[in-house]
């Protein structure tokens, strides 16, 4: 995928890149695969927003994706493309041979008219989905399971990589390598499939206006030094005065600390993400 460019006719155009979807499909997917979706504007079940800044922006339906892949050995046509609204990652529309139509994560590279098949063991083809403890060292996958039977969690976002590193010492798990620089353990019998995401070029996408950012749903920001001291550690004070001390987000968090506290999860993970001022992160 590339992205859009435009005649410079405004400051505005010159700095826009869109998404190119030409080669997308022109019609609308099976409305059969698709679910209506509420719009809560960031706010939960007891009406409090837990998400801020946003609301508004277009209706949209929830596509069905397949991240389980649970259709073993039943061969599929890729019959299109689509755009996913709630994701940054295009659709590849599959027709397996019973008659059956899903939507799963389109990889680079497929094409309308291959045929791709999920199981225990397959061939190490783009888009073929199996377990991890079979595909070989070194291979790249995506939408690679947490636990098995429970769907894709990792690598399912627009461009992401994951390279399998083999198995660990005791052969229950398998090391893998994440987009963030994380190498981390996962059951040898979660499903993984072969590629990378598609939309590849999505990071050098620039909407240009805010009018863009508003149709997706996202609200402005306002900065701490503009509110009141009720409303923000950044707040008040007499003009355009300093923050004093650290940065803090709306909480009263002391920004760039660390947040993660799943302790059941750490004997997982075997080296943490780079970050910006870890580098060379180790666990």
């Amino acid at each position: 995928m590339a992205v859009r460019t435009f005649k410079p006719t405004t400051s505005t155009r010159r700095k826009t890149r869109l998404e190119d979807r030409s080669h997308l499909s022109k019609v609308s997917g099976p409305r059969k695969l698709t679910v209506s979706k509420k719009q809560r504007s960031g706010r939960n079940n007891q009406g409090k927003i837990t998400v801020r800044h946003r609301g508004g922006g277009f209706k949209r339906r929830i596509r069905v994706v397949d991240f389980k892949r649970e259709k073993f050995d039943i061969p599929a046509k890729v019959v299109g493309f689509y755009f996913d609204p709630n994701r940054t990652a295009h659709l590849a529309l599959l027709q397996y041979a019973d008659g059956e139509k899903r939507y799963i994560i389109a990889p680079r590279g497929l094409k309308i008219g291959d045929k791709v098949i999920s199981g225990e063991k397959t061939d190490t083809l783009v888009g073929n989905s199996m377990r991890i403890k079979n595909i070989p060292s070194g291979t790249s996958v995506h939408c690679v399971e947490n636990d098995p039977g429970k769907g894709a969690t990792y690598g399912r976002s627009a461009g992401e990589v994951i390279v399998v590193q083999g198995p660990d010492t005791s052969g229950k798990y398998m090391q893998i390598k994440l987009p963030s620089g994380e190498i981390r353990l996962v059951y040898a019998d979660c499903m993984a499939t072969i590629g990378q995401v598609s939309n590849e070029d999505k990071l050098n996408v620039k909407l240009g206006k805010a009018g863009r950012k508003r149709n997706l749903g996202w609200r402005p920001e306002v900065r701490g030094m503009a509110m009141h001291a009720v409303e923000h550690p950044h707040g008040g004070g007499e003009g355009k005065g300093q923050i004093g001390g650290q940065a803090k987000d709306i909480w009263g968090n002391r920004l760039g600390t660390r947040t993660r506290k799943n302790k059941r999860t750490e004997k997982f993970i075997i080296k943490r993400r780079r970050t910006k001022n870890r580098p060379f992160a180790k666990k």
